[in-house]
């Protein structure tokens, strides 16, 4: 079975900078892509940044510059490194990947798999 643990949230002042990870486990054989998203509280889930497995990214121009994604592919672990963290910032911060997996005879390709969701609060 596919888990996603996400780790590395906080609290910060305004300007400091945070390092998100999550760590997938479970017979992965190949990961397609990495999302990270945010939902602060009466906001929608947006997107903040993606990954492709060819190494294509994409941000929300809200984090364009201060934030980077970036993954480890021995370790099925995707990284959110975020700096000039402002308030707005503020939220719980979500993992998603879409990766094939196998379970007894069973191979699942193209699932989406999602984090429990860490939170990073941001301070003026």
């Amino acid at each position: 079975q596919v888990q996603l643990v996400e780790s590395g949230g906080g609290s910060v002042q305004a300007g400091g900078s945070l390092r998100l990870s999550c760590v997938a486990s479970g017979s992965i054989f190949g990961i397609n892509a990495m999302v990270w998203y945010r939902q602060a509280p009466d906001n929608q889930r947006e997107l903040v940044a993606s990954l492709t497995s060819g190494g294509s990214t994409n941000y929300a121009d809200s984090v364009k510059g201060r934030f980077t994604i970036s993954r480890d592919n021995a370790k099925n672990t995707v990284y959110l490194q975020m700096n000039s963290l402002k308030p707005e910032d503020t939220a719980v911060y979500y993992c998603k990947m879409n990766l094939d997996s196998r379970s007894g005879l069973a191979y699942y390709r193209f699932q989406d798999y999602w984090g429990q969701g860490t939170q990073v609060t941001v301070s003026s």
